[in-house]
């Protein structure tokens, strides 16, 4: 699945059981909840607090689709093509770092 037709099928979600969007402002308030809960299992499954047993059950792909649902949804509203923006965003990267982390030593 392409991220337009990522985009197409939240859209075409949206309208058959959402009803309608939630505003943008609601939606950015949901995608950093979103984010925090993926935060939450990095930090306790990788990093170094532990994790309870109640955060074990939770699978740290289903909350990354939880934050890309919410992500689509607003570029949808915004008017935004993600694929157009991702390859903007891919080509300026390799512009800007294409010898910059081979340079690192830090990376070695």
């Amino acid at each position: 699945m392409t991220l337009q037709e990522a985009q197409q099928q939240v859209d075409e979600w949206i309208k058959r059981y959402g009803v309608r969007y939630f505003s943008e402002l609601t939606n950015m308030a949901i995608l950093t909840e979103e984010v925090g809960e993926v935060a939450r299992i990095m930090a306790r499954r990788y990093g170094d607090q532990s994790e309870k047993e109640s955060d074990k059950q939770k699978e740290l792909g289903e909350e990354m689709a939880d934050v890309l649902w919410v992500l689509l949804c607003l570029a949808n509203q915004t008017g935004v093509n993600l694929t157009e923006a991702f390859q903007k965003n891919l080509e300026k990267k390799t512009l800007r770092d294409r010898d910059r982390h081979h340079q690192n030593p830090k990376l070695k």
